[in-house]
C-alpha cells in the first residue's frame, strides 16, 4: 500500500504541491493527472524517496518513508520520465548490479523473463549509450520490475515507446496489480489512464481536486451521460474548480471593507 497524508512540497516559496492524501492499496492501480506544473512529477519524487516532503507523512508498504526510508525504497520500483542509466553499462551489466544491491534471490532466471517479456534479449550485450529511447525506457522499467516492488510509480511511462511495446507495457502493469502491487500512473494520456486504471487522483495547481474510483469519477461528472469518456470528464472536473474558486474569489471581492 501507498498512503499519502497532508503532503506539502515547497520550493523555497514556491508551493508545487498542497494538503495532499490518497491511498492506493495491493491491486489497485491509480492514474496521476493534471496539467503541466500541477505538482504530479514533485509527488512522485518524493514518493520514491529522491526529494524529501515539506510537510506531511508517506507510508509505502506500511513503512514510513521518514523514518524507516531504506525499508520503503526497498518495497519501491520507480520509473521516471528520462531514465539515468549508466551510459558505459551494458543491459546485462545494469540487471546484475540492481540484482545485487537489492539481493535478488534467482536473479538470472528473472534477468531473462524480463528481457524477454520487453524484447531487450538481443540487446542485453548493448551498452546503455548505443539504446534507442524506447529500449532506454524498457531498460528502465526492467529494472524496477526485477525485485518484485510491491509498489511501483510511473512517471510518463509510455515515451519513447512504439505500439507493441505500450501493449506489453500495460499489460504488465495491470499483472503486477494482479499480483498485489500498489500502481501509480502518472500520464497525459487519458486513453491510457481509462483502460488500466481503478482511480483517478486530479491535481491541479499543486491541489487535489478529485481523489476516487474512476467509475465515482465518471458517475460524479459524467452529468447523465453513458457514454462520455475520460477526456471529457477530465475537463469538466477542472473546469469546475475553476468556476467555483472564481465563485470564491467574486464573493469575497463584494464583501464590505471595514475602515
Amino acid at each position: 500500500m501507498i498512503r499519502v497524508n497532508d503532503f506539502h512540497k515547497a520550493y523555497d516559496r514556491t508551493v508545487a504541491v498542497r494538503g495532499l492524501s490518497f491511498r492506493v492499496r495491493a491491486g489497485q492501480i491509480l492514474g496521476l493527472v493534471g496539467p503541466n506544473g500541477a505538482g504530479k512529477t514533485s509527488t512522485l519524487r518524493v514518493i520514491a524517496g529522491i526529494i524529501p516532503a515539506s510537510h506531511g507523512r508517506i507510508d509505502v508498504n506500511r513503512h514510513c518513508l521518514q523514518t524507516d526510508s531504506i525499508a520503503a525504497k526497498r518495497c519501491l520500483g520507480f520509473i521516471p520520465d528520462d531514465p539515468a542509466l549508466f551510459d558505459d553499462l551494458t543491459v546485462d551489466e545494469h540487471l546484475t548490479f540492481f540484482a545485487t544491491t537489492y539481493a535478488v534471490a534467482d536473479a538470472a532466471a528473472k534477468v531473462d523473463r524480463l528481457l524477454q517479456q520487453f524484447q531487450l534479449t538481443e540487446k542485453r550485450r548493448t551498452a546503455a549509450r548505443d539504446l534507442s529511447r524506447g529500449m532506454r525506457q524498457k531498460l528502465a522499467i526492467c529494472w524496477a520490475f526485477l525485485h518484485d516492488p510491491q509498489a511501483i510509480l510511473f512517471d510518463e511511462p509510455l515515451t519513447g515507446l512504439d505500439p507493441h511495446g505500450i501493449r506489453i507495457l500495460k499489460k504488465s502493469i495491470i499483472d503486477r496489480a494482479r499480483a498485489n502491487a500498489a500502481v501509480i500512473v502518472s500520464s497525459h494520456l487519458l486513453a491510457m489512464v481509462e483502460d488500466i486504471c481503478t482511480h483517478v487522483l486530479i491535481l491541479e495547481e499543486g491541489e487535489q481536486r478529485f481523489w476516487g474510483p474512476l467509475d465515482e469519477l465518471k458517475t460524479r461528472f459524467a452529468v447523465g451521460q453513458t457514454e462520455t469518456s475520460l477526456e471529457d470528464i477530465y475537463f469538466r472536473a477542472t473546469q469546475a474548480a475553476v468556476l467555483a474558486r472564481s465563485s470564491v474569489s467574486c464573493a469575497a471581492s463584494q464583501e464590505p471593507i471595514s475602515i
